[in-house]
């Protein structure tokens, strides 16, 4: 980012001394750079997702918004046994600490060092892949063994297969902004469910075998506001009502965490989506229903009774 901004302001330096009206190749050189920082490097994501290690304001947000889903939720099942709803999601979560224990989490500003890593290491592999793609012979087929690799093990190996014999055929344009957007909404997905992460603890092992048995939602979740961030201006918007919508989501993934006196072993017992079938299979008049009907049922952690309203 710093040598495009650094190139950029040369050009303009230029300016006062050359004619760029007689030529093009500035033009094509500003577009290129721009096509990196947009479409390759994903500038403006990047500034987006390092605002929550800044502000606490897309933390407050989705706090804001399960506290007004659970609400909602009451509000809605008012008239039916208490004893028959979830429990809530906002009351408990709000009491467990947002870093937890500093000695063996990452404090604020080493978890902005990590982010900053992560993004740093995404955007050199990001840039290495496109500059391979430029490589003489070998170069088209990179950025569709790219492609292969990467879906391989989202999708499987027909559907991996296909999209790298299309993507052989594609220009290399497309191919970028088809793995930008693959990639981007995946960390996108990551960085909007962030406040839960930082509340209840799950490790590194958990976390990923979390991610992948609710693969296919979190993507096209992910995916669909990824599209809509691409807006001009209305950028910023979209990622704060992403995240409160991803406060939604999470009653619908997850079970009602139990107070943090009775936390061990919930985090364990949430890896396996275990509602999964019963609500891929409900229309969305109903989506409140699974919840109720199989709250409390993992058994796989204590405290969890104690966390059910009777509301």
């Amino acid at each position: 980012m710093p040598s495009i901004i650094a190139v950029k302001l040369t050009l303009w330096f230029l300016s006062f001394i050359l004619d760029f009206d007689t030529v093009t190749w500035d033009d094509q050189l500003v577009g290129g750079l721009d096509f990196i920082a947009n479409s390759v490097l994903q500038v403006p994501f990047f500034l987006m997702s390092l605002m929550r290690y800044i502000s606490p304001t897309l933390d407050h947000m989705f706090m804001d918004a399960l506290k007004w889903v659970d609400q909602t939720y009451y509000q809605k099942h008012k008239s039916e046994d208490p004893d028959t709803l979830r429990a809530t999601y906002y009351a408990e979560l709000s009491l467990y600490q947002t870093h937890g224990d500093t000695s063996k989490h990452k404090k604020p500003m080493e978890a902005i060092t990590a982010f900053l890593m992560r993004s740093g290491k995404r955007a050199g592999i990001s840039l290495a892949i496109f500059a391979l793609s430029y490589l003489p012979l070998v170069g088209r087929f990179v950025l569709p063994a790219a492609s292969f690799y990467a879906f391989n093990n989202a999708v499987g190996p027909i559907p991996a297969t296909v999209i790298f014999g299309s993507g052989i055929f594609l220009p290399r344009r497309y191919l970028v902004k088809f793995l930008a957007s693959y990639f981007s909404s995946r960390s996108l997905m990551r960085e909007l469910l962030e406040p839960y992460f930082s509340r209840v603890r799950f490790s590194r092992e958990q976390k990923k075998h979390w991610f992948h048995d609710r693969e296919g939602v979190l993507f096209g979740f992910g995916v669909g506001f990824y599209i809509f961030l691409k807006i001009p201006l209305l950028g910023v918007l979209i990622y704060g009502i992403a995240e409160a919508s991803t406060a939604y989501l999470i009653t619908k993934i997850t079970d009602p965490p139990p107070p943090p006196a009775h936390a061990e072993g919930f985090a364990e017992s949430q890896v396996t989506w275990k509602n999964k079938q019963e609500f891929l299979r409900l229309p969305l008049i109903d989506l409140d229903k699974n919840n109720a009907d199989t709250v409390g049922k993992g058994g796989d952690y204590t405290g969890i009774a104690a966390s059910k309203k009777t509301t």
